[in-house]
């Protein structure tokens, strides 16, 4: 066989040199294609390497689970006091006769009839064989108002030590006598508005005219008197129930389904920065599902408004703002 000519040696890169790594020559010039494979396989294989540690350093998706959130809010809050009792006439007046001896001729008007004043109500006369017997007295009404009871009875003899002919509502005028306990009645006062309901009516507004100056020892209970604004087509003796303001304040609140309960008390769920904490709070007074937050919450703060929403102190959750005009809704 005749001799090949020896291969010439290319000249190689400064890059291909140092990642061609350290091979003996095999026979034929082999060697130098194998360390030319080698470096190249090398060179790609750093190159894949480096573009998957670059891509660890990618910074992670948002974790942690949805929790809807609301902002507390400052609110005004009342303070009320319940109470219960009857409708009585304000001012009564009792119709009796001047003088004994007289019987009832006549009677005028009957219970449930409006009068005026100096209108007729009866007509007295001596009995049958008495002296006197051509005198009449006429019974007049002193005040204009209602006729609540009608005692006169013609026939029967009218005394001013009997039971009274009748029995007028000064103005026809009702209002409310009720029982505070106690432990409330020091927050009552003449002037403060009530809503008063009654039963078989529809609810009237009402204003505190009387309170009693002492508390009964036995019962623990003071009396009030409330006037109604409106007591038309109302009956004396009708049970009726009263709310009372006493007092307004103002402060942060949350809805009821924020509050959580703990052994040591109320507690509620903020979330800052992306993390849950639990605050201890103090309750104070309540208003159409909101209830005032005294102590541990601020205004502003972001609060869970669920409780018992499956996380803890700590956890990582994405706050979603609950559309609080569609709540109220």
């Amino acid at each position: 066989m005749e001799p090949r000519e020896p291969l010439k040696e290319r000249p190689m890169s400064t890059t291909s040199r140092i990642a061609e790594p350290t091979v003996k020559s095999c026979p034929g010039g082999r060697g130098k294609h194998v360390a030319i494979a080698a470096g190249l396989a090398l060179a790609v294989g750093l190159s894949l390497a480096n573009a998957s540690f670059g891509a660890e350093k990618l910074p992670p998706n948002p974790v942690g689970a949805a929790v809807s959130v609301m902002k507390a809010k400052r609110a005004c809050f009342k303070d009320a006091v319940e109470v219960t009792g009857i409708l009585v006439p304000r001012e009564e007046v009792l119709v009796r006769p001047d003088r004994e001896g007289l019987q009832i001729s006549k009677v005028f008007v009957e219970a449930g009839q409006t009068v005026k004043s100096g209108q007729l109500l009866a007509r007295l006369a001596p009995p049958e064989g008495q002296p006197g017997g051509g005198a009449t007295v006429d019974i007049q009404s002193q005040v204009a108002g209602l006729v609540i009871r009608r005692f006169a009875v013609v026939g029967a003899m009218a005394s001013p030590r009997a039971e009274p002919l009748f029995l007028i509502v000064t103005q026809g005028e009702l209002e409310l006598a009720a029982e505070v306990p106690a432990k409330s009645f020091a927050s009552i006062s003449v002037g403060q508005t009530a809503a008063v309901k009654v039963v078989g009516a529809s609810e009237r507004t009402g204003r505190i005219r009387f309170t009693s100056p002492s508390v009964d020892p036995v019962s623990q209970v003071g009396q009030v008197r409330i006037s109604l604004t409106d007591y038309v087509q109302l009956r004396p003796g009708t049970f009726a129930r009263a709310i009372i303001d006493v007092r307004e304040r103002c402060g942060v609140g949350i809805p009821f389904s924020a509050v959580l309960y703990g052994p040591d008390g109320a507690l509620v769920q903020i979330v800052r920065d992306g993390r849950v904490e639990t605050h201890r709070i103090a309750l104070g007074l309540q208003s159409e599902g909101t209830i005032e937050i005294r102590e541990g919450v601020s205004e502003g703060e972001m609060i869970v408004s669920r409780a018992g929403s499956f996380v803890r102190e700590g956890d990582r959750v994405r706050p979603m703002i609950v559309d609080e005009s569609a709540r109220e809704k």
